[in-house]
């Protein structure tokens, strides 16, 4: 959201659905964080949520077509005013005649994420999803969201899309690592000490010592400690990792969680053609 402006992404996204065939892409929206917006794209981070609803907004007039972009927000003035602007600009419409009703999916794990994308997003993808915790730790506030849109919005018209890795090897603990790495960088490292928001959640789904834990070694330049830090139970309840037959037992939460439409579509990373073969035999 913070990299490039709206109508960038919207001519974007509606130029690969058009490639890819109506109704097969989905634009997926990130706030970042303060450290990675001011530091690297060199703009305020202020209110990410109120940018979220704007953007949004001007995405989905762009893709309607139903007449020239103008939008005056907190975030967005378009066309431009303002004493850096010339005065020359005038509102426009895009000449894509594309695909209205792309799904938008924020990427969101705070509580006020959450709520953000329950209320104008069509899906969310989720980090750190525990299947058995969906209902503790997301949806309330994905509810609250529902609420503060009206209508009858619901998880019938609504996606949790969690990523989850997947590695088959009857050595567990070796095939634990490469994903206990990647979560000490986000838990430990991705964000300042006080506000880290994978950090919280690693808090919110009841590691409260051992994201502090990670937090300090990882801070401390110890990344291998906090790695090691990283509690087996984490790994094993957000991630499917391990022989396979292990494998499929866990998939029974997921499979649990998905009639209950707590999660839409596992986004699976894996090295392995094995492993997708494994969550397809018994997901599909």
């Amino acid at each position: 959201v913070a990299g490039r402006t709206p109508a960038m992404a919207a001519m974007q996204m509606g130029s690969l659905d058009a490639m890819a065939g109506e109704g097969r892409a989905i634009a997926g929206l990130g706030l970042s964080g303060p450290q990675v917006v001011e530091g690297w794209y060199g703009v305020p981070y202020g209110k990410p949520l109120t940018r979220t609803r704007e953007y949004i907004k001007i995405i989905r007039s762009i893709w309607a077509r139903e007449g020239a972009l103008e939008h005056q927000g907190e975030h967005y003035s378009i066309p431009l005013s303002g004493p850096s602007a010339s005065g020359l600009g005038k509102p426009l419409k895009s000449i894509l005649h594309g695909n209205p009703d792309i799904p938008i999916y924020t990427a969101s794990i705070s509580p006020n994420g959450m709520r953000c994308a329950g209320e104008v997003a069509d899906g969310v993808f989720p980090m750190m999803v525990d299947p058995e915790k969906v209902d503790s730790v997301y949806l309330p506030y994905i509810e609250e969201g529902f609420e503060a849109a009206g209508g009858d919005k619901s998880l019938d018209d609504f996606a949790i899309v969690p990523g989850v890795s997947v590695i088959i090897s009857d050595d567990i603990e070796k095939v634990r690592m490469p994903v206990k790495n990647n979560m000490a960088l986000y838990i430990g490292g991705m964000g300042a000490r006080n506000k880290n928001f994978y950090n919280d959640l690693a808090k919110r789904l009841g590691y409260e010592e051992a994201a502090v834990k990670i937090q300090d070694l990882f801070l401390g330049g110890q990344r291998a400690e906090a790695a090691l830090a990283v509690p087996d139970e984490l790994v094993d309840a957000c991630h499917l990792v391990g022989p396979a037959d292990r494998i499929r037992e866990r998939l029974q939460a997921w499979k649990a969680a998905g009639a209950k439409k707590w999660v839409h579509t596992m986004n699976i990373n894996t090295p392995q053609p094995e492993a997708l073969e494994l969550i397809a035999e018994e997901m599909l």
